[in-house]
């Protein structure tokens, strides 16, 4: 037993812990290793996959209890106005293009004589300038028609020297035939002396002067048929030479023409407007180095005294327009300029259009009082026409009205919430309405159909019965 006792003894040893006093709370090895291998809840992927799931939850909640506030907030909000005392006008909006009643298009110039179908310009006015008449409104590349000018000018005067001569040439042949002419009349004249003296000359030399005397007058007679020939030629050599003048005379001149058309100017004061064509980036006005085809339009001179919109209106607005009614017209570009004016024309024909041939349109033009440097053509414009006009009328929107029971109401706010007033109602356009009686100006209304929270909330205090 001791034995045994003695080798436990010594194989517990080497487990022992090192000598020296050891703490009370040290824990010992196998709770150490306990706990390391024991995993912490944090470290757990479940875990994090359920916190976020949790919080999207959360967010989810808080979300849809705030739009559901915000819903409940705009929808409670009240839609109110003033009844007031105003000019009440109805009216009917169409929409049209500006253009002007005096118009000189320009286009580029047809040259005579000429296979160049483009023109490049070299000087342009731009949109918007004022000229005079005889102004320079646009001006072209002319060299080529200068030089080309230039040209026909020195073939026209070389022709001019080739006349010159040919007639000195055709006086000296003359000059020289007719000498020939009289020393053979000359010739002719000494024959016939000689005949004369035959009758004391011998036989054989009166019949030699006879001979003489008929072949002076065949002589004679063939230098005057030659005479008229060469005459003849003459002339009409001369008249090709004045033909071939004249054909250089009309190109110098058509030449000298193209060279001023190049130069264009204004026919009357007004307002220069640049047309607009499509290019590479998309549509653009003309400018400076562009080439223009020949006979193209590219620009315009309007008078801005004289502007009108021209709109096409639909049937069912024809109804009630007649000429010489006020219009306001106001420019898409510039909303702020309003412009006033009148009815001017109405076509008398409706035409059907593209989708239905059963509905028309007509065509209607309104003239425009006044000038602004802003009021340019091809504008788009929206032209409101006066149909009617009440001054100082008492006037509430249209969706201020409830009908109910053939009467016509309005709901008029007050401190306890608010009341149905039934109210007479004499005109109206698209959007108010003019009120007789039944509520007096400076009261508030409610417009439109308003829960009971928003009249509560109209009127200042909790909801209250109305």
């Amino acid at each position: 037993m001791a034995f045994t006792s003695q080798r436990s003894i010594t194989e517990t040893e080497p487990i022992v812990a090192p000598s020296g006093p050891a703490p009370q709370d040290a824990p010992s090895q196998h709770a150490v290793t306990s706990r390391k291998r024991k995993p912490s809840p944090w470290q757990k992927p479940t875990f994090w996959v359920a916190l976020a799931a949790l919080a999207i939850i959360v967010i989810g909640v808080v979300i849809i209890r705030r739009g559901r506030t915000a819903d409940q907030t705009t929808g409670d909000a009240p839609r109110i106005t003033k009844v007031e005392r105003r000019d009440f006008i109805r009216t009917v909006r169409v929409g049209g293009t500006v253009e002007a009643v005096e118009t000189h298009p320009v286009s580029a110039p047809r040259l005579a004589g000429q296979t160049s179908n483009t023109l490049t310009i070299t000087k342009l006015l731009p949109t918007g300038s004022h000229v005079k008449k005889g102004d320079l409104l646009v001006e072209f590349d002319r060299q080529a028609q200068i030089r080309n000018a230039q040209d026909r000018e020195a073939d026209y005067n070389d022709f001019i020297q080739q006349i010159n001569k040919l007639q000195a040439t055709q006086a000296a042949t003359k000059a020289a035939d007719d000498t020939e002419i009289k020393a053979d009349e000359d010739a002719v004249s000494t024959a016939e002396l000689e005949v004369k003296r035959s009758e004391v000359m011998s036989k054989i030399d009166a019949e030699k002067k006879k001979e003489d005397l008929d072949e002076a007058n065949a002589k004679i007679k063939q230098a005057r048929t030659t005479y008229q020939l060469k005459r003849q030629s003459d002339t009409a050599a001369l008249r090709v030479l004045q033909i071939q003048r004249d054909g250089a005379r009309l190109a110098m001149e058509h030449a000298k023409s193209n060279a001023e058309k190049m130069a264009i100017h204004s026919p009357f004061d007004g307002l220069v407007v640049i047309n607009s064509t499509y290019k590479q980036q998309g549509m653009a006005d003309w400018q400076e180095g562009d080439d223009v085809r020949a006979g193209a339009p590219f620009m315009q001179v309007v008078n801005p005294a004289g502007m009108r919109v021209r709109a096409q209106v639909n049937q069912q607005d024809m109804a009630g327009i007649e000429q010489g009614q006020p219009v306001e017209v106001r420019l898409d570009a510039y909303p702020d300029l309003v412009f006033h004016g009148k009815v001017d024309q109405i076509s008398a024909i409706g035409v059907g259009g593209s989708f239905s041939q059963t509905v028309h349109t007509f065509i209607v033009i309104f003239s425009i009082e006044g000038e602004n440097p802003k009021l340019l053509p091809d504008l788009s414009a929206a032209v409101d026409i006066e149909f009617s006009k009440k001054p100082n009328a008492l006037v509430v929107p249209r969706d201020a009205l409830v009908s109910e029971g053939g009467k016509t109401y309005v709901r008029v706010v007050n401190a306890n919430g608010s009341e149905m007033r039934e109210v007479k109602v004499s005109a109206m356009n698209d959007i108010e309405a003019v009120v007789e009686s039944g509520v007096e100006s400076g009261a508030t209304v409610l417009r439109g159909a308003a829960p009971e929270a928003a009249l509560a909330n109209a009127a200042g205090q909790a909801p209250g019965k109305h």
